[in-house]
């Protein structure tokens, strides 16, 4: 019988291991490259949003010459009204659009805001990937963003400083 005991007990021993080990969760962003189209860098959170990114990506293209680069616009983006928000940031350089989204981080200070955190995780990626080389009206990409939101009854609010 003390047999049957151990084993039993070895059995629940390991059951409550494997039921409160925390999954892992990966620190580096996920990158998706579509070389001539887009350049994604996510936090490893949102690799789900790769679907609405590619949706203004295509809208992009269908409505703005691919002359030109346009400067960086911020948004929040809430996919429903009870999920939480993320930061995207999107841009294009030499006729490539980069995403970059992020989960905000909380705010310590009256002076932070939403817009510095995506400001500048957006910053350090576009510094590593391409510079900015004039600037062009940001009209076509707001709206291609705006667009591909109400497609998906999405939220996104566009972050100014």
């Amino acid at each position: 019988m003390k047999m049957y005991e151990a084993l039993l007990l070895a059995i629940l021993i390991a059951l409550v291991i494997l039921l409160i080990r925390k999954p892992v969760l990966l620190d580096s962003p996920l990158i998706i490259q579509r070389p001539g189209q887009y350049h994604l860098t996510l936090a490893p959170q949102l690799a789900h949003t790769r679907n609405f990114l590619e949706l203004i990506a295509g809208k992009f293209g269908e409505t703005a010459p691919h002359e030109g680069d346009i400067a960086t616009q911020y948004f929040e983006v809430r996919e429903t009204p009870a999920s939480g928000a993320y930061l995207l940031a999107v841009g294009f350089r030499a006729g490539v659009l980069y995403f970059q989204a992020i989960n905000p981080q909380p705010l310590l200070k009256d002076a932070d805001s939403h817009y510095e955190t995506a400001r500048s995780f957006s910053e350090q990626v576009m510094a590593q990937l391409a510079p900015v080389a004039g600037n062009r009206d940001a009209g076509s990409l707001r709206a291609a963003v705006e667009v591909a939101a109400q497609q998906l009854n999405i939220v996104c609010n566009r972050l100014v400083a």
